[in-house]
């Protein structure tokens, strides 16, 4: 097993992970939409994302984690109303302050200037989900292995290869006949020209047009090189 790589501000990551004992993670489209939903809540603060697909089993992130300064601060709970705020402000309690969110623009309170933590914010995405999912299907217990898995993508090379493993994990594994007929993946989303949240020009760069990039992904690739690092 490879030692755990920290997540560090500005890098570039294949985050993966697969249900304890290979169990199943998602068994209907509820469970899929509901973990979007999270990950859009959870993650959009600490990363960008690139690519992903999420199979019944075990899911494929690429991401970029957010330089520092990108990253918003934590909002602090709405105390204005509360009584003691004012004598916290006056009187050496915890520290509030007010900072513009430079993500939306909007000046909040936060407490103490803490900044979401990337780490943190995958692992609190991972405990919301299996919580949901543990209720919805009425399992108990721990649902992902952990920790989860992550490697830094270190060339272009690589990050290609990547975004094509990806994207084929659903044929690989016997879920759908094409990439096209998979609808849990970004594939679609990346040669869409609807609005989306996926960093899809950083992506398209990658491989210089959309053209190219469906070319790239109709041709037959040795996965070898990286499949070494992967979980399955």
């Amino acid at each position: 097993m490879q030692a755990i790589t920290p997540l560090e501000y500005g890098y570039t990551y294949h985050i993966y992970n697969r249900g304890i004992n290979s169990t199943d993670i998602f068994t209907c489209e509820a469970n899929y939409k509901r973990f979007l939903s999270l990950y859009g809540q959870y993650i959009s603060p600490v990363a960008d994302t690139y690519a992903w697909v999420l199979l019944r089993n075990h899911f494929h992130l690429l991401v970029r984690i957010k330089d520092e300064e990108e990253i918003p601060f934590i909002p602090a709970p709405d105390l204005r109303h509360c009584q003691g705020v004012a004598a916290d402000r006056a009187g050496g309690g915890a520290a509030l302050t007010e900072v513009e969110d430079p993500v939306s623009g909007i000046v909040r309170e936060v407490s103490n200037g803490k900044k979401y933590n990337p780490s943190r914010q995958f692992s609190h995405l991972f405990n919301a989900y299996a919580q949901y999912f543990n209720k919805f299907t009425g399992r108990h217990g721990g649902l992902f292995e952990t920790p989860f898995r992550r490697i830094r993508i270190d060339s272009e090379n690589y990050f290609r290869r990547l975004v094509y493993y990806i994207h084929h994990n659903p044929v690989k594994h016997g879920f759908a006949e094409h990439i096209l007929d998979w609808g849990w993946s970004s594939y679609l989303t990346i040669i869409s020209v609807k609005p989306t949240r996926l960093s899809r020009e950083k992506v398209l760069g990658y491989f210089d047009d959309v053209g190219n990039f469906k070319a790239y992904h109709q041709k037959q690739y040795d996965m070898r090189e990286i499949e070494d690092l992967l979980l399955e």
